[in-house]
């Protein structure tokens, strides 16, 4: 990419706008000088296409008005190569820049609705989540930026954790769900495959995994795989349970990321699993994130409501 960003491509892209301008001005000029061509006998010389066999091309000049017309484009494009950035490096004698244009918006956003997100942030998560307002507020916040994953509904999707029910990788207090969308997560699980032995193994370790939450299972191969789970217990816990440190999941309860059958927990202790959650602290910034924070953890949790006169 070092390339793109040396000035010969600036100055290759507007020489290039300008030759193009100046061909399509030598074009008009050249049509617009042209006149009907006539034969000795009078007749218009036509361009020797016939279609139909009476359906004869002719050859003449473009009419005035639609020239004229090609010309006012040429002015405007030149009009407005002068006023907005176009030409290589050259930004327009307006310098406007898209850049610019987000930034004084946003500017204009904080300055409109900055005092009422700091109003919010200077309040307890589960207060801000019992305001009407806030949750409304949370509530596009959530459809903007975060509906993307896990679905305007919150339940997510495979590979997408939901928000609407009490399972939480990496726990579910308004301070941490707070902490998750500022900072981000990135939840790991290596390939075990070559650790517990091989496909059989593999396959033994998962049938065991599915009687930790009661689900149907193949007894024999279960029981071979208790012993195995010994390597997947240093982050899910000698009982399955799970770790939110390490945001290593629950195994007991039939909630699973990447489904629950035999063949998906499988895949899972073979090819490992990494999961990314991006940061979103510098771009929303600490008062947007409060509120989101607030309304996330309202979609699995009854807020209390805020007293009367409060």
């Amino acid at each position: 990419m070092a390339d793109f960003v040396s000035e010969f491509w600036n100055v290759y892209v507007a020489a290039i706008t300008v030759i193009s301008i100046l061909a399509c001005i030598a074009l008009l000029w050249s049509l617009s000088t042209r006149r009907v061509v006539k034969d000795a006998q009078g007749q218009t010389v036509t361009s020797g296409h016939v279609w139909d066999e009476d359906i004869t091309e002719l050859n003449n000049p473009l009419p005035r008005w639609w020239m004229w017309l090609f010309y006012l484009t040429i002015f405007f494009s030149v009009g407005y190569l002068f006023l907005y950035p176009g030409l290589g490096s050259f930004k327009g004698n307006l310098a406007w820049s898209s850049a610019g244009e987000h930034s004084e918006e946003m500017a204009k956003a904080e300055a409109e609705y900055g005092p009422l997100f700091k109003q919010f942030l200077a309040k307890d998560l589960k207060a801000v989540a019992a305001d009407p307002q806030a949750r409304a507020i949370g509530e596009r916040l959530f459809l903007n930026y975060c509906a993307q994953c896990h679905g305007s509904d919150a339940r997510g999707s495979k590979g997408f954790p939901s928000l609407a029910d009490n399972d939480w990788l990496w726990g579910g207090t308004p301070e941490l769900i707070k902490q998750s969308i500022m900072n981000g997560r990135n939840g790991q699980m290596p390939a075990l495959g070559a650790a517990l032995g091989g496909d059989e193994d593999v396959k033994n370790v998962a049938h065991y995994v599915l009687t930790l939450s009661g689900s149907a299972h193949d007894s024999i191969r279960a029981a071979q795989g208790k012993a195995k789970f010994g390597v997947c217990a240093a982050c899910h816990g000698a009982d399955g349970k799970g770790n939110a440190a390490l945001g290593a999941p629950n195994l007991t309860d039939k909630v699973w990321l990447y489904g629950g059958g035999a063949e998906n927990i499988v895949e899972t202790i073979s090819k490992g699993r990494n999961n990314v959650m991006p940061a979103h602290q510098e771009f929303l910034g600490d008062a947007k994130v409060h509120v989101l924070a607030a309304y996330v953890w309202s979609l699995s949790n009854q807020p209390a409501a805020a007293p009367v006169g409060k």
